[in-house]
């Protein structure tokens, strides 16, 4: 039966590396398929454990030049020695330490700078003390790069290893050793530049898991009360009480049994203000208690945290790679070995063809291998768009992978689910209508007395609305139900009723004038619930799910950011959808709809737009979020269903996070256009250079690590700095 086991592979750095591990661990007998994670170093290997073995695997990684150990066992950061640390540092820093003494030496003896650069096409100028400085700066410099070379070689798969071992060597055959070793020294610093550039992504994933403590405090009982004890998160069983101090962080999932505080959840959600906890509310991992103390019953473990899950979704997001990513992989496949005969038949078209010097082209020819290096093309887009997920994981705004985030940038359709989207999921009174000189407390007083025994939507939402301006409810005696219209009771010692604009019609208690107030009401979305007793009607209570805050301004924002059409879906009447979608200020509804009738509206947007997100709660909705572009989940936060069915996941509801999603992931795609455009742009402008004979060795190569660095840096600009609708910025 195949297995699948991930290794951390120390060296992987860009996709060079993954070419050359497809090649010899995709070789081996039973290996059935590779995926890789560049950001975090990890390589995932199905196969046949009857054919090959794990270390087999490893063996073949090892023959690479690089290194691989089982994902389970990989030391942390910290735990890892100075050399596996800091290798790359101390070997570059030793080549350059090499390339500076040599050419100070030089300098002396040959009596200036000038002289000295002038010096040595043969060889013959070049003082032994001189040849062997830079030769050690040679030797500093290739000393992550020559086994891979060497591994290309053998297996005659040209890389950008090969390429550059080929320049330094060409150079020194030619004399030219004060170039080879500032080529040597250069790429040597590129590669450790390129390295650090990845480590930090790494990092910025590595510090979500910084956010849960590695420890929590247990309550266990004991002779004379309950005592709390410190031990690893990992240890603590599901269902025991954690306690938290204030200011402290949660170690783990759970809810409230005791306390009450504010906590700060921004880690997770994004949210600018903290919020309230009492006794049977949620709390997750790696959120922060405020101002009291709080215990609470564990619901998850360590691993299946909310924190744990965004974690590993994080990580794996690489997994979908982008298209512009699947784009580069595809270009370096074939770049390096054209590039390679390019160079080739500069050296020898010309003088063979035109009588032209051979040291000239073939000097020109290793200047054209030193500019082909395609390392700063490969790396750039995989750091953007590592850097861009973190972002959006810090906002509350899980992306699982690059492919969903270009898409969100590309958005010309946005379609929401009302109830729970757009609204806020939940019946609220919204209008008070007192008749018959009733004032809206002895309305409210009569209503939530005959409605105390309901726990119909609109009964709770009439006791809520009771509770909140003070009212104490009566006590009703002799209460009976009407089915499907209402119910009666005595209040004392009066028969009052209560029910929908059917009862009252029946009662025939209505006026003209009740009538139109009825109607406008219900054309403006609300259910109308009447109160009256044996003479007259005392009230009219209108009930709705209301617009959530904002959600006016964030749909302009979407128009604004792009979104051509924004269209609401819901199963509510046409009345009622309508007063929702005009408050809104989507562009059309449909309404009455089925989950299957969803399904098709977005089918047919997709159709129309091509482009399309679905946004809504991730579960009843996630038909017709798979029928769309990618689907869009709000408040997804402890929410299993939510998480694993979006492509995104909106963990706080909060709909500001659509528009900034939408400017998030196109500045993503402007900088990963500004990275390849960059880079490929160098390369034409010193290609041209070289042919026309006016690049040097180490010119070409101080372009390729000034372009390694400008797209590096480009790309890392997407992990911080960057504000979210909340005006809190997102590295919080």
């Amino acid at each position: 039966m195949p297995r699948k086991n991930d290794y951390k592979v120390q060296g992987l750095d860009c996709a060079e590396e993954v070419a050359i591990l497809r090649r010899e661990v995709g070789g081996l007998p039973g290996v059935i398929d590779l995926e890789f994670d560049v950001v975090n170093a990890r390589m995932s290997v199905e196969f046949d454990p009857d054919a090959t073995s794990s270390e087999q695997i490893v063996a073949a990684v090892d023959a690479t030049g690089m290194a691989a150990v089982p994902w389970e066992l990989r030391a942390r950061r910290s735990d890892a020695g100075l050399w596996e640390r800091h290798g790359r540092l101390l070997m570059a820093a030793a080549g350059g330490a090499f390339l500076l003494s040599g050419f100070v030496t030089h300098c002396v003896l040959a009596g200036g700078a000038m002289a000295a650069l002038a010096g040595g096409r043969d060889g013959a100028d070049f003082p032994m003390a001189v040849l062997v400085q830079y030769a050690a700066s040679v030797m500093f410099g290739g000393w992550y790069v020559a086994p891979k070379a060497a591994w290309a070689l053998r297996r005659l798969r040209p890389d950008m290893n090969l390429l550059m071992i080929v320049a330094v060597i060409g150079a020194m055959l030619i004399g030219e050793w004060f170039e080879a070793a500032t080529v040597a020294f250069l790429f040597a610093t590129a590669l450790l530049l390129e390295h650090w550039s990845v480590e930090r992504a790494r990092n910025a994933i590595g510090a979500l898991l910084d956010l849960s403590p590695p420890t929590a405090r247990v309550l266990h009982a004991e002779a004379g009360g309950a005592h709390a004890h410190e031990m690893p998160v990992g240890d603590v069983a599901v269902g025991s009480t954690i306690v938290v101090r204030p200011g402290e962080r949660i170690p783990l999932d759970g809810v409230v049994t005791r306390g009450e505080s504010s906590v700060n959840q921004a880690p997770i959600t994004g949210e600018s203000m903290p919020v309230a906890k009492a006794p049977g509310d949620e709390v997750h991992a790696g959120t922060i208690n405020h101002d009291g103390a709080l215990e609470f019953r564990t619901t998850r473990g360590a691993s299946d945290t909310t924190l744990a899950r965004i974690i590993h979704m994080v990580e794996n997001a690489q997994a979908r790679r982008a298209r512009s990513q699947q784009w580069v992989d595809r270009f370096a496949v074939w770049y390096t070995p054209a590039m390679m005969a390019a160079a080739v038949l500069v050296a020898v078209v010309p003088p063979l063809a035109a009588g032209a010097s051979w040291a000239v082209w073939f000097y020109r020819a290793l200047v054209l291998l030193v500019i082909a290096c395609p390392c700063a093309l490969v790396i750039s887009t995989p750091v953007a768009i590592v850097s861009a997920l973190t972002a959006s994981a810090r906002a509350g705004v899980l992306v699982k992978g690059g492919a969903y985030l270009e898409a969100a940038g590309r958005l010309k359709a946005l379609a929401l689910d009302k109830t729970g989207t757009l609204t806020c999921g939940r019946a609220e009174v919204q209008t008070l209508v007192p008749l018959d000189g009733h004032t809206e407390a002895e309305l409210l007083a009569r209503a939530a007395a005959l409605e105390a025994h309901s726990e119909h939507p609109l009964a709770r939402a009439i006791r809520r609305k009771a509770r909140a301006a003070g009212v104490r409810a009566p006590a009703a005696e002799t209460f009976r139900a009407l089915k499907g219209r209402g119910a009666e009771a005595v209040i004392g010692g009066r028969a009052f009723w209560i029910g929908s604009h059917r009862l009252m019609h029946e009662k025939g208690q209505e006026t003209e004038a009740i009538h139109a107030r009825a109607l406008e009401l219900e054309d403006a979305g609300h259910t109308v619930v009447a109160v009256g007793n044996d003479t007259h009607v005392c009230g009219l209570i209108s009930v709705a799910d209301s617009l959530r805050d904002g959600v006016g301004d964030v749909i302009r924002a979407v128009k604004r950011a792009g979104v051509r059409r924004v269209i609401m879906l819901t199963g509510d009447n046409e009345g009622t959808a309508r007063a929702i979608a005009a408050e809104a200020g989507v562009d059309e509804f449909r309404c009455e709809l089925l989950p299957e009738d969803k399904v098709e509206a977005v089918g047919r947007l997709v159709r129309q737009h091509k482009h399309v997100a679905m946004v809504g709660d991730g579960i009843n909705d996630a038909p017709a979020m798979a029928a769309a572009t990618f689907g869009i989940a709000m408040g997804a936060m402890g929410t299993d269903a939510a998480l694993e069915t979006a492509d995104v996941a909106l963990m706080s509801d909060d709909l500001s996070r659509l528009p900034w999603l939408i400017g998030h992931s196109r500045r993503t795609l402007r900088v990963i256009k500004q990275n390849i455009g960059f880079a490929l742009a160098l390369k034409l402008v010193f290609i041209l250079l070289t042919l026309a004979g006016a690049a040097s060795l180490w010119m070409a190569i101080a372009a390729d690590t000034g372009a390694t660095l400008a797209v590096v840096f480009n790309s890392l600009r997407l992990l911080g700095g960057r504000r979210t609708p909340g005006g809190r910025p997102a590295s919080q």
